[in-house]
């Protein structure tokens, strides 16, 4: 953060500046793309091909486990990025937070 000097505006260089909300759920677009493809192939080899059952089991679980990393990681914001929830800009025509319920 800058700190404003008496009669000095601060100055914003472009190192300040941090990652688009875009480019950051286009990266967790595609490493979630990623991951549930190879839960895909996980699947298929558990399925099709011979082999013993403790392979099997490495695949079937990579087959179960994957969906969930998948999710929890799509989920993850960049370090850095505010929250959706951020307070610092008010808007008087929103609703207040405490009343976004339905049915309260």
């Amino acid at each position: 953060m800058r700190v404003r000097r008496k009669g000095h505006p601060v100055v914003h260089t472009v190192t300040d500046a941090q990652p688009s909300l875009s480019e950051d759920i286009r990266k967790r677009e595609i490493a979630y793309v990623i991951k549930m493809s190879i839960r895909v192939i996980c699947l298929i080899l558990a399925v099709a091909v011979p082999a013993p059952w403790p392979i099997r089991l490495l695949f079937i679980a990579g087959a179960v486990l994957l969906p969930y990393l998948a999710v929890i990681g799509a989920n993850e914001r960049a370090a850095g990025l505010p929250s959706p929830m951020d307070e610092t800009e008010s808007n008087q025509n929103e609703i207040p937070r405490h009343r976004r319920e339905i049915g309260s």
